[in-house]
């Protein structure tokens, strides 16, 4: 597999997956040593080592990490990492300086970071001020009071010149929302900066390393030497390191912006990066470890609390929609009508979540509350859009920018929360919130966001940071995440009410069903007492007529005879079969292993073929397949399917009937193939129910042996279908 190298030109196509956490470079106040986390053995190491060690670089690596450190400190650290616990920072002296050393592993290595006490700090002093620290970070009011605190104790401990708080939005824009700085400068207080400013590789290892310095803009990178592990090959890993260098990219950026030095620390809220501590300072400045850890203490405290106030008003907001959720729910039960409860009461939906109207679609209905788009917008809102979203939620301060129509009515409309409800895609609760004109100042034109550099081959980030205002229209205010939580509770509550009472129309269906069903068998039985009975009486009066009379009624009288009799005889058939095809439900299977060969051999010898299709060949499959199910049943499929193959093949010069199985789907399929008259394909599906027939007057039947025969087959499982052209023959498939 290619191994991913940091590129050595970040241009056009690869600056949105720079790769900064293997930059294989450190910053130039201290070194970066790396060796294996078992051996201890040095694999890598800054070219700066002569600088601060006192020897050059070569001398270190494959010597084992007590040739720098000694066999005490090398004792500690190996101790530490066999006892999985955290890696504490030691301090060490060496060619009459003293270093505090940060280690953490990097994969397969043990990454160490050397950098220098400065001693006109005194690191402790800083442990002092940590109670002052959480009393005013704990005494803030709300976010923003927070916010002002954190920027006023960072610069007040760290003395940078511009101390800001910066916040993100949902996409990933910063806004700065608190500011410290020095007089002479101005202020940045409420600029907005585009996501781009901070790619997403960057917010990623602000969770990794909390806190990250620049001591000097203008440095000149460490080569970290190999540039690969000789071990495994790969880049060295730099994510947690204190030390790694910078992207050239944010270099320049920073350059751009006149800074020489900068401190930023990740405001981390409930687990997510919410915004940061951005530091500058116009020259160079330095602040040890030790410092550092202070302001990374500073950041969990403003976290902490951050989480702490926001949760405080989510659980009110989350009281306050619980109570109006239920309310909602009790008129629905009261008024009987999921409609009128949520838009004919006391209570609206809408009241549920700050908006400015909203629509209820259910069972083909629309009711709008308040400001909104048009029924027929709204229609074509779920036709084109909604509708096609596999997810059964969505929301955004901004649907022009997935629906372009929505255009038309953003001045109500700009932003949607749409709930879908039950399965249906044509059910929704959509709350809507009107456009909000706003003017937005930029630090900086935000679609100025970096340009390709001639002169140095190679994008480069935009250089003008002057304000710039923008009108945004077309957007309303975001949705909180507790009024999305309170929209979702809703919405399982009303499909909860619409699948219990589908549930409940399905049992009195169900029950009607039972009832019909009854009624059926008991007209079943009253039809085969009450036709059957005059039909014998006919029946038994035509054949005394035939006995005694045929010879002397002539011709005329003797075909009116045979035609009550055979008409007796189809009357009957059709009686029986109507009982039978009634009666199949109520029937319980009575499952057994059926010998097919032997079953349609029984029947094609019941048929009398010699005498009764002369002319027909009839050619069984040997060895079919054994099947399992109600033989009796499976016996009156068969019955069928081969009397209609010979009724109408019958009158073809070479007839010919085939019966035999095939493999399909990995299930066996039984099938019943004639040359005769066929019939149009389109009718495939009609000649399975109930007294349908496409064969013509030219042929007796009754139209209900396929319509028994599937109901068989389903009773089993199974299904049957059928091929066929007119004139071509028609080959019935079966399986059980």
């Amino acid at each position: 597999m290619a191994q991913k190298y940091y590129p050595e030109k970040v241009d056009v196509s690869n600056c949105e997956k720079e790769p900064i956490h293997i930059i294989g470079k450190s910053q130039s106040h201290g070194v970066i040593v790396a060796c294996h986390k078992d051996s201890f053995i040095i694999t890598q190491i800054g070219l700066n080592s002569a600088h601060f060690f006192g020897r050059d670089h070569d001398e270190y690596l494959g010597k084992p990490l007590s040739h720098l450190v000694g066999e005490d400190l090398q004792g500690k650290i190996a101790g530490a990492l066999d006892s999985a616990d955290y890696l504490e920072v030691h301090e060490f002296s060496l060619n009459g300086k003293n270093f505090v050393i940060i280690p953490h592993l990097s994969n397969d290595s043990l990454v160490i970071d050397f950098e220098e006490i400065n001693e006109q700090y005194e690191n402790f002093n800083f442990q002092k001020q940590l109670s002052t620290i959480l009393k005013t970070l704990s005494s803030s009011e709300d976010a923003i009071d927070l916010c002002r605190n954190a920027a006023r104790i960072t610069k007040s401990i760290f003395g940078y010149d511009r101390v800001m708080i910066y916040r993100f939005d949902e996409e990933w824009n910063g806004e700065v929302v608190a500011e410290e700085k020095e007089e002479n400068l101005e202020s940045w207080l409420g600029l907005h900066y585009p996501a781009s400013d901070i790619p997403k590789q960057s917010r990623a290892l602000f969770l990794k390393n909390r806190v990250r310095i620049i001591a000097n803009v203008n440095y000149d990178p460490v080569p970290i030497v190999p540039e690969l592990d000789p071990d495994t090959g790969n880049p060295l890993d730099l994510s947690k390191s204190e030390l790694r260098g910078v992207s050239p990219i944010h270099i320049e950026y920073l350059q751009n912006m006149r800074v020489g030095a900068s401190l930023t620390a990740a405001l981390v809220n409930n687990g997510k990066l919410w915004g940061l501590i951005a530091c500058h300072h116009y020259s160079a400045k330095f602040i040890n470890y030790y410092q550092r850890q202070t302001c990374d203490f500073i950041t969990q405290i403003f976290s902490n609390e951050l989480s702490l106030k926001e949760s405080n008003s989510f659980l009110k907001e989350i009281a306050f929609s619980g109570e109006i959720r239920e309310t909602l729910m009790n008129q629905i039960q009261a008024i009987g009508n999921i409609h009128k409860g949520l838009t004919k009461a006391e209570v609206l939906f809408t009241d549920l979540i700050n908006s400015g109207g909203g629509a209820i679609i259910l069972n083909n209905k629309i009711t709008i509350i308040g400001a909104g788009p048009s029924e027929k917008q709204i229609k074509s809102l779920i036709k084109n859009f909604l509708s096609k979203r596999e997810e059964n939620f969505f929301y955004h301060k901004n649907l022009t920018q997935f629906f372009p129509e929505a255009k038309k009515y953003q001045d109500v409309a700009s932003g949607v929360l749409c709930a879908r409800l039950g399965q249906s895609r044509k059910d929704y609760l959509i709350w809507f919130r009107p456009e909000v004109i706003q003017t937005v100042n930029w630090g900086g034109n935000p679609q100025n966001k970096a340009f390709y550099d001639e002169e140095k081959q190679r994008l480069t980030p935009r250089k003008s940071f002057e304000k710039w205002s923008e009108e945004l229209r077309g957007v309303s205010n975001s949705w909180k995440e507790y009024e999305v939580n309170a929209a979702k509770s809703l919405r399982e509550s009303v499909s909860y009410l619409i699948l219990d009472r589908q549930k409940q129309k399905i049992k009195k269906l169900n029950k009607e069903i039972i009832k019909a069903h009854e009624e059926l068998e008991l007209f079943s039985q009253g039809l085969s007492h009450d036709l059957k009975a005059p039909l014998r009486g006919i029946d038994g009066y035509a054949y005394i007529l035939k006995e005694d009379y045929y010879h002397k009624v002539g011709r005329e009288g003797q075909l009116a005879i045979d035609t009550i009799l055979s008409s007796t005889a189809e009357m009957n058939e059709l009686i029986d079969n109507i009982l039978s095809f009634s009666g199949l439900n109520a029937q319980n299977l009575e499952k057994s292993l059926v010998n097919a060969n032997h079953l349609v051999n029984d029947l094609v010898s019941s048929f009398n073929i010699s005498k009764n299709y002369p002319k027909t060949r009839v050619v069984i499959q040997e060895h079919l397949p054994k099947m399992l199910g109600d033989k009796r049943m499976i016996n009156q499929i068969w019955s069928n399917l081969l009397e209609n193959a010979l009724k109408y093949s019958e009158r073809e010069e070479h007839s010919k009937v085939e019966v035999g199985s095939i493999i399909r789907d990995n299930k066996t399929v039984y099938f019943v193939k004639d040359n005769g008259i066929g019939f149009d394909p389109k009718y495939k599906d009609d000649i399975f129910e109930l007294f349908s027939r496409f064969s013509g007057g030219n042929f007796k039947g009754t139209g209900v042996g396929l319509a028994i025969s599937k109901k068989i087959i389903e009773k089993h499982n199974g299904e049957i279908w059928a091929e066929s052209e007119l004139g071509a023959g028609t080959t019935f498939y079966f399986h059980l």
